[in-house]
């Protein structure tokens, strides 16, 4: 209780307040995850207090796009009335979340953040998906045709990225929400989120057959599978040049899981394929702390490099200025 005491305390005061914690954590871009139905007056409030800080939305499609979500059929007429479309079929549902798109890239958005229970990417015709997305209107929708659905909708946000330029990132092997009681409980996203195998390769396939090489294209993968590091993300990311390595995620960004991960990353990928470290966090209190702990991290397994004469001091030094700084700014167009 005491030590509760004394945060509440601390928080109370005007350095802890979140523009001033910003300000002394030194940090130049922080974006939020939206979906794709949000208004942003949050940030539109942001911007008319003329605070310099650089506060970026980003798009997440998944309350849409998934149709067996809670409360679908509430978010699709949101996104109707949000867009000035009326969401009727397939192509009236994609028309709205192009302008939806559009309008978050006004809004200084850079990129687009999606969730899936597997990599399946196989597309549909625009029938297939009309038929679907008319099930889904009528709540008759399966889950086995939202499966379909989803794996399609992986490929058109692609396709979205490669006209609109806003870099897509993709989160991939998560069990969400494991624990029923809990869920039913808490609700959703409180925890009792666990790891599941993930077939990248086959996966993919269909979507880096169509965008692989496409240079306008910059997919980053998350994943929770630790197994298909070495033997299949580190591959396709070293073949395709429009696939990125994200760090490692959730409960693997500490500091056994960052070592697994240059291990079995690096040498495969290159480093210059992976996007260094993106802070995924929603406790703002503890980013210093997190990219200290990549810092000290990278700084231990180049140091390694270097001792064992790999790699010399300047080599060295370009890659740690890489992994904690340049790359996550050039793969996000910062």
């Amino acid at each position: 209780q005491a030590i509760y005491d004394q945060i509440a305390e601390q928080l109370a005061t005007a350095a802890f307040r979140p523009r001033a914690l910003y300000e002394r954590f030194n940090i130049e871009v922080l974006c939020t995850t939206d979906a794709a139905t949000d208004p942003l007056d949050a940030h539109q409030a942001i911007r008319a207090s003329g605070w310099t800080g650089r506060i970026l939305p980003t798009f997440r499609p998944d309350s849409v796009t998934d149709l067996l979500a809670p409360h679908w059929r509430d978010q699709i007429d949101l996104l109707s009335m949000r867009s000035g479309v009326d969401v009727v079929d397939y192509h009236s549902f994609i028309r709205a979340l192009e302008d939806r798109r559009t309008f978050f890239k006004t809004m200084g958005a850079v990129a687009t953040d999606q969730a899936a229970l597997t990599a399946q990417t196989s597309a549909l015709t625009e029938a297939e998906a009309d038929a679907i997305i008319q099930h889904a209107l009528r709540d008759s929708a399966t889950p086995e045709m939202a499966a379909r659905f989803s794996s399609h909708m992986i490929g058109e946000m692609a396709r979205m990225s490669i006209d609109d330029g806003l870099v897509m990132q993709l989160h991939v092997g998560s069990f969400r929400n494991h624990h029923p009681a809990f869920y039913e409980r808490f609700g959703p996203d409180k925890g009792a989120d666990m790891p599941i195998p993930t077939d990248f390769v086959q996966g993919l396939h269909p979507l880096l057959t169509r965008f692989g090489h496409d240079p306008r294209l910059r997919l980053i993968l998350f994943t929770l599978d630790e197994t298909t590091y070495s033997r299949e993300l580190a591959p396709l990311a070293g073949h395709y040049p429009a696939l990125k390595i994200g760090p490692p995620w959730w409960f693997y960004d500490s500091l056994n899981g960052i070592r697994r991960y240059f291990d079995q990353i690096m040498e495969t990928a290159g480093l210059y394929n992976t996007v260094g470290f993106n802070d995924d966090t929603r406790a703002f209190a503890s980013i210093p702390a997190r990219h200290d702990l990549w810092r000290r991290s990278a700084a231990d397994w180049l140091g390694g490099l270097y001792v064992r004469g790999v790699i010399d001091l300047t080599d060295a030094e370009a890659m740690i200025e890489a992994l904690s700084y340049g790359l996550a700014r050039q793969s996000y167009r910062l």
